[in-house]
């Protein structure tokens, strides 16, 4: 069972994403908060999975509340799928930096929503497609070209990385290569470390700014 927190200041946004998610056997929505302090302390004592966090709140914002739950031992295992608009690509990016692993826009189809809590759960990264081609326009201009850096990378290495950049999935991967998944996550995890990369966000995002 996954156990989702629900962050966001409009209660009826939160009550669209509730009776979304309530829907699914998988999937459990265990609290909700109105802001970024008491979705703090709503982590650290709900101990979710997932935490879907607007960004724009009074008091403690989203990007403060994602610094704090990301850094609080107590919530280790818990990750943040970012609630966000076209007009808000800095808080995109700031979240990203602080460790965020997904994206999704407010109007997101409810079948990409549920797609996305699913997605970062399971340890994988999600960026809303109408969102990642403005992030990396946006890393591109941050982000010094490094071509040398994939030297370290064998050819296979390469060839999953560019799948993961095209927006694969691991099973996706497996059936292009003819290979096992859990051989595709072994390949994964090994690029990550050998770029010094967080996750497939970083990954996407490094890969198509160098």
């Amino acid at each position: 069972m996954i156990r989702v927190l629900l962050v966001d200041d409009q209660k009826l946004v939160r009550s669209g994403l509730r009776a979304i998610l309530d829907g699914e056997d998988d999937i459990d929505v265990v609290g909700e908060a109105g802001d970024g302090a008491r979705a703090l302390r709503s982590a650290v004592e709900l101990r979710p999975d997932v935490v879907l966090m607007d960004v724009k709140m009074p008091g403690m914002d989203g990007l403060a509340a994602t610094r704090r739950i990301l850094a609080d031992t107590r919530c280790r295992g818990s990750k943040i799928v970012v609630l966000t608009t076209f007009d808000l690509d800095e808080y995109v990016y700031e979240a990203l930096r602080l460790g965020a692993s997904g994206f999704l826009l407010k109007d997101s189809d409810p079948i990409e929503l549920i797609h996305g809590v699913r997605v970062v759960a399971r340890g994988d990264a999600m960026l809303a497609p109408q969102v990642t081609a403005r992030l990396i326009g946006e890393f591109a201009h941050r982000v010094r070209p490094a071509r040398k850096r994939f030297d370290v990378l064998t050819e296979r290495e390469r060839e999953v990385m560019d799948l993961v950049a095209a927006g694969r999935s691991n099973d996706e991967i497996a059936a292009e290569l003819v290979v096992s998944p859990a051989t595709v996550k072994t390949h994964v995890s090994r690029i990550l470390t050998k770029l010094g990369v967080r996750d497939r966000v970083h990954l996407v995002v490094l890969a198509h700014t160098t």
